[in-house]
């Protein structure tokens, strides 16, 4: 019997940015190589790395307008060369930048006559305008122009239901995916089983992120999503008919993830988001505007950190010791020098 030889490679993965332009400020071209990679590799991660950059990456975009001398969308104004719909049609194509979440206010007052450009509105902190040369409106008599904006951090394509255009409120159909476009390609190279692969990954994007970080950022949501197979490495399943319980067998997980065992703890810690913890709307959503997400978050912060929240009270935190208590579904065990 005639054994035949396999080379096992032992490089490490190594990628590198082989092109990078900006076309204008709302236009950033980046090109990556993976490389080496075994046959059929590079498609697992080229088509998987170019989901998680067209839907995985938040934006922020402008989705509401409100003016109440606005009749209805495809009204216009004296005084103002676009109609209501061209300026709506504008103010979605803004590019942002923040890191802000939930749903912020903003403005625009401007007197004209004059070009009414994104400059021109008035924008909560931690929000920034990428092209303030954005055209917006042209107003071509002494008359003032008042609209108020909300502005939205989410994820993909939103189109809202239109609402009772009476009160002057227009919905915007907002996109905002920051990554224009992404294409991936394949190039082969050595013979039979020493056959490798180098992956190419072209990214677009309209400036709020460069190339660079919408890979980076595409690349932690990614592995974000697989981390709850890393938990644990036994599972009990109930089947429905027998209602016996079978246990999964042991992954053998490759050798680079040993330090992700060592913190199993912090990272199941992290994977569990404060939502599911049921907790009351105020105490939420002060939470999230101190940048607190997870379980992680939470645990990090003593009950002194916790006070100085604001609009934080002593009953506030008491609520959270006693819903972590309480929870049974969560098999972590809690510090006990928190809180």
């Amino acid at each position: 019997m005639v054994r035949e030889k396999v080379r096992i490679s032992t490089r490490t993965l190594q990628w590198k940015c082989v092109e990078s332009r900006a076309d204008s400020k709302r236009l950033y071209y980046g090109r990556f190589i993976l490389s080496p990679l075994m046959k059929g590799q590079a498609d697992t991660i080229g088509i998987a790395m170019r989901r998680a950059l067209l839907g995985e990456i938040e934006g922020t975009c402008i989705t509401r307008a409100k003016s109440k001398k606005i009749p209805h969308e495809f009204s216009t104004i004296t005084g103002i060369q676009e109609s209501i719909h061209e300026i709506l049609m504008n103010l979605k194509e803004i590019v942002l930048r923040s890191n802000l979440y939930g749903t912020h206010d903003a403005s625009i007052c401007v007197k004209g006559p004059g070009c009414v450009t994104a400059q021109d509105i008035i924008l909560p902190p931690s929000v920034e305008i990428i092209d303030n040369t954005q055209h917006i409106a042209s107003l071509r008599e002494p008359i003032d122009l008042h609209i108020g904006l909300e502005i939205e951090r989410n994820r993909g394509y939103c189109m809202k239901p239109p609402k009772n255009f009476q009160d002057g409120s227009y919905s915007i159909d907002a996109v905002f995916m920051p990554v224009r476009n992404a294409n991936h390609s394949v190039h082969s190279y050595g013979n039979g089983n020493e056959k490798q692969e180098i992956l190419f990954l072209e990214i677009w994007t309209n400036g709020s992120l460069t190339p660079k970080e919408a890979l980076h950022e595409a690349s932690r949501n990614l592995i974000d999503l697989f981390i709850p197979f890393l938990h644990a490495e036994e599972e009990n399943f109930h089947l429905e008919k027998n209602q016996h319980k079978i246990t999964l067998p042991l992954f053998a997980f490759h050798d680079r993830l040993a330090k992700l065992r060592k913190n199993q703890k912090e990272i199941a810690l992290k994977s569990i988001f404060i939502d599911q913890l049921e907790l009351a709307p105020k105490i939420y959503n002060c939470l999230k505007r101190s940048n607190i997400h997870t379980l992680w978050d939470l645990l990090k912060n003593s009950q002194e950190d916790l006070m100085k929240i604001e609009h934080f009270r002593i009953e506030d935190v008491k609520h959270i010791f006693g819903i972590l208590k309480i929870e049974k579904h969560f098999t972590i065990n809690l510090p006990k020098n928190k809180f």
